[in-house]
């Protein structure tokens, strides 16, 4: 069971990734500035998978160039994931149980450099 300081951790944490998101979505940082800056937190699943989400924008860059529509979804998609934290709020179930299919382990760890993240996303995707 969690205690107040830990749900104060979880709060606080979520807003802070939710600004980190948002700070992405409006170009002030790269996806990589946002994951260094990124909570080390890995017992909220809800971190966890905004975590992913935010690795999946980086991953995803030429399909964003190529694809309008899918660089529109995945930014809304994104944007409904910044407006559940910045509230402190859980992200619902659904969401965190379609990472959680993918991914057993969390993606979240503490050296992190473009060389890093692609060694992570290519043991990931099986590259």
């Amino acid at each position: 069971m969690l205690n107040s300081n830990s749900i104060e951790s979880f709060i606080n944490d979520r807003k802070k990734v939710s600004a980190l998101i948002y700070d992405v979505l409006t170009q002030k940082i790269s996806v990589l500035d946002a994951l260094k800056q990124y909570p080390k937190n890995l017992s909220d699943p809800t971190l966890n998978a905004a975590f992913h989400a935010l690795v999946h924008l980086e991953a995803d860059e030429d399909l964003r160039k190529s694809d309008s529509l899918y660089k529109d979804e995945q930014d809304m998609y994104l944007e409904d994931i910044a407006d559940v934290l910045a509230k402190g709020e859980a992200l619902p179930c659904n969401v965190i149980e379609e990472y959680n299919k993918y991914y057993k382990d969390s993606l979240i760890y503490p050296n992190i450099d473009k060389k890093t993240v692609f060694q992570r996303l290519k043991k990931m995707i099986n590259l």
